[in-house]
């Protein structure tokens, strides 16, 4: 185990020096430090910046906001272990050439004392917070951490879920149980449960004892579980028992993993549909000349890490952790045309509960609160 961790030590510093010195976007950074032309990193997870998902979301943000500040560079490493140890070792070789550093993976909240040591350079990190030796969240000056009120967006796609099933039955798969995905699932429930009382459906989310999740305090929670973030072929083998016990819609935040359910739809009939998460994942849906895309629950990455860039730009940038949700336009779900196929009254319905969810009327059960699925306020 030990000569293991050593070789992967040894790859990630080889990796470092050589994106220190290319650009993995096609830009190197070599701008002068100044407000116009900030020099910009992305450190992705293994699935690289082009994943349709997550590190993508995040590269389309940078992308916009190079749009507006063309003297600006870019350039994108991927973090090929997903260890901590690595990724931060990785991010502490780097930090000092960039004005700003953005961090794609939850890896990144043990980056607390880098962020300090270095506080001329401004990180940001994607769906974690800055986090103390405690592990609990801590505001750092030179960083922005941004998590998301995923139920919301689970709750979307439950709501779609559930007035779109023809079967009567749905179901979830999700990766690891970690807050943010079963905040994903908790929402996702709470959505059918909404949609069975209040628009007259009659959807039934299926679980399989056998994959329930068990959360990080030690709960159980349910759901469909593969247990990893990269692991395509269990994440096929839940599918096809959801849709084999009668499921006709999934949904899957499961990084990876959700390769897997996307393969079983396809090879599932017509009118078998998957929601997609993180992004608009439409693309993956592509089978021939039809689409298995219902829509996608997102979360705007790519929206905030602009804000934040933006913000540093205009020397306006504030240091802290922040949870972003409806009421900040980082929730919701897909529905530009073309990239989706909800029922036109199936989008009036979910342009209504997202505008509950604005005001507060709708709180959808997530982790750490004393809701559940089956009782939260606005049911």
């Amino acid at each position: 185990m030990k000569l293991k961790k050593t070789l992967r030590l040894l790859i990630t510093l080889l990796l470092i020096l050589t994106l220190t010195a290319l650009s993995g976007c096609g830009n190197k950074a070599t701008a002068p430090r100044d407000k116009d032309a900030l020099r910009i990193a992305l450190i992705t997870s293994p699935e690289g910046a082009q994943d349709n998902a997550f590190n993508r979301s995040s590269y389309e943000g940078v992308q916009s906001f190079l749009k507006t500040h063309p003297k600006s560079t870019l350039t994108c490493i991927q973090e090929s272990t997903g260890e901590q140890s690595a990724a931060l070792l990785l991010l502490e070789n780097i930090i000092a050439d960039f004005d700003v550093v953005i961090c794609t993976s939850f890896v990144f909240g043990a980056a607390t004392e880098l962020g300090r040591e270095n506080p001329d350079t401004h990180l940001i990190l994607v769906d974690c917070s800055a986090a103390g030796p405690d592990g609990q969240p801590t505001d750092v000056p030179s960083i922005f951490g941004m998590t998301f009120a995923e139920e919301e967006s689970g709750f979307c796609a439950g709501v779609a879920a559930a007035l779109t099933t023809r079967t009567g039955k749905v179901g979830g798969l999700y990766g690891i149980a970690f807050p943010s995905v079963v905040n994903y699932q908790y929402g996702f429930e709470s959505g059918i449960n909404y949609a069975n009382k209040h628009y007259g459906t009659h959807a039934e989310n299926i679980s399989l004892p056998s994959y329930s999740g068990i959360d990080v305090t030690g709960k159980k929670v349910g759901g469909n579980y593969a247990g990893s973030f990269a692991d395509p072929a269990t994440g096929k083998v839940i599918s096809k028992e959801l849709l084999k016990q009668g499921c006709d819609v999934l949904f899957g935040p499961a990084g990876a993993t959700a390769s897997g359910l996307f393969t079983a739809v396809k090879e599932a009939p017509a009118g078998t549909w998957a929601i997609g998460f993180d992004a608009d994942q439409y693309d993956e849906g592509a089978i021939g000349n039809r689409n298995i895309i219902l829509t996608s629950a997102l979360k705007r990455m790519d929206l905030n890490v602009e804000r934040q860039l933006t913000l540093i730009a205009e020397g306006k940038f504030q240091g802290k952790n922040e949870r972003l949700d409806a009421a900040a336009d980082s929730t919701g779900y897909v529905k530009t045309p073309g990239r989706h196929q909800l029922a036109p009254e199936v989008i009036a319905k979910l342009d209504e509960v997202m505008q509950l969810i604005k005001e507060k009327k709708i709180k959808p059960a997530a982790f750490g609160t004393p809701y559940t699925p089956e009782n939260f306020p606005g049911l």
